[in-house]
């Protein structure tokens, strides 16, 4: 449907007077390329099309800047990838705004969210540590068992234990360095 470069270069000047026809010659003339060349960059129809649109619309709107030394397909493809690189950085703008006014909701599920492998890593581990905490004194197992597992404070773990929260704390010191002895000598 391509017209001789002279026969486009009249439809243009017609479309600078205000012509309809000549707007509707140019965007049927040009229509597949722009929406072509949006598809290759999207890969998706509906921004393609929405980005097409938006093109014709604002060289419409602008077709007295066209400058003749140029194609006129040209002038509409760096319009086109303008207004996609402009959707860009919306979308970029947005999704930030989203992540901020979120924020810790977002940086919860990124960051502490374990995939199953992290699961699996994490049930072997415990399964090794359990076994190197079942080589401690049962006083030392104890004070662990409530720290860790049960994940009381130290007055909690004091009343426990019926002790001084100081006796605990040091008794959890101990038991920590301890266990890592067990563990550094496998």
């Amino acid at each position: 449907m391509e017209k001789p470069d002279e026969s486009i270069k009249e439809i243009i000047q017609k479309a600078k007077q205000g012509n309809q026809i000549a707007f509707s010659t140019l965007l049927d003339t040009f229509w597949n390329d722009v929406y072509g060349f949006q598809m290759l960059r999207t890969k998706n129809e509906n921004d393609a099309e929405d980005i097409t649109i938006r093109t014709f619309s604002r060289a419409f709107d602008r077709i007295d800047t066209y400058d003749e030394s140029y194609e006129f397909k040209t002038w509409l493809i760096t319009i086109s990838k303008n207004l996609h690189v402009d959707l860009l950085r919306k979308r970029k703008r947005s999704l930030m705004n989203e992540m901020e006014s979120r924020g810790d909701e977002v940086k919860k599920v990124l960051d502490e969210t374990p995939t199953a492998e992290d699961r699996l890593i994490t049930e072997q581990n415990l399964a090794h540590l359990l076994q190197h905490i079942k080589k401690l004194k049962p006083h030392y197992q104890k004070v662990i068992n409530l720290r860790y597992f049960q994940e009381l404070s130290y007055a909690d773990i004091a009343k426990e234990l019926d002790e001084p929260v100081n006796n605990v704390k040091v008794k959890l010191l101990r038991a920590k360095k301890l266990l890592a002895e067990i563990i550094k000598k496998k």
